[in-house]
């Protein structure tokens, strides 16, 4: 990597444990993870391998145990609710499996949610629809921009939901089985869009089951027991 390569993420020894009924469960042991600006990785892992538990922290849900999380240069590890949740509007961009979209709002005022509860402004009011039209002609939906929810296909949904992720700017993006509801044409045509956006210098980190969505990023980090199992970058061997 070069001096000036840009770390988006980077834990330390990151635990997670939780306690139920006097029974301590380890969800996370000791994950030490980097992510540079412009990667798109992928999480896999089997279930009660830890890699949900790893996407609430990556996504500023939650905090750890013990250990260290930086994001984008900023020791977020320990930080209150409110805190995490004025990094994760300024910060983070979601993609959900289920898409998460308001049912009686159309397409152009779903995307443009984020911004009403941005308390930095760094978008005026007056430029909010202006940018979520924007938002939603570079995902395709410039013709969609009145219809509410239930007049979209599957697809189209989860083009909303990526353009409503967009229009803060954030500095990562992230997507939580971004496919899993679409048939595969659907999800196909979504992993294209993803991985045109880490063309043009998206950070994307995806957590999913689906071989066929990991084989799109460029490194695949696999959990296993709370633990990082193995590091394959896409075309070769692991990495050790």
């Amino acid at each position: 990597m070069s001096a000036a390569t840009r770390t988006i993420i980077e834990t330390q020894d990151l635990t997670k444990i939780y306690g139920m009924d006097g029974v301590q469960v380890k969800a996370l042991d000791n994950v030490s993870i980097r992510i540079e600006a412009g990667e798109m990785v992928a999480i896999m892992g089997p279930s009660g391998s830890g890699k949900s538990t790893l996407m609430t922290i990556l996504g500023c849900l939650s905090t750890p145990t013990s250990g260290r999380y930086i994001l984008d240069g900023e020791d977020v590890s320990s930080l209150d609710k409110v805190q995490l949740a004025a990094i994760r509007n300024a910060k983070l961009g979601y993609i959900f499996q289920s898409y998460n979209l308001l049912a009686r709002t159309n397409a152009l005022r779903n995307v443009m949610l984020p911004l009403v509860y941005d308390r930095t402004h760094k978008v005026p009011r007056e430029q909010w629809e202006e940018k979520a039209r924007a938002m939603l002609e570079s995902v395709g939906l410039g013709d969609r921009l009145d219809h509410q929810p239930q007049e979209l296909s599957g697809g189209q949904q989860q083009r909303v939901a990526i353009a409503r992720a967009l229009i803060t700017d954030p500095v990562l993006l992230i997507g939580d089985e971004p496919t899993g509801n679409l048939d595969s044409k659907s999800g196909s045509e979504i992993m294209k869009l993803l991985l045109k956006l880490h063309e043009q210098g998206a950070t994307i980190v995806i957590v999913t089951h689906d071989p066929t969505v990991a084989a799109y990023t460029d490194r695949v980090i696999h959990l296993k027991d709370g633990c990082v199992d193995a590091e394959v970058l896409n075309g070769t061997s692991p990495v050790q």
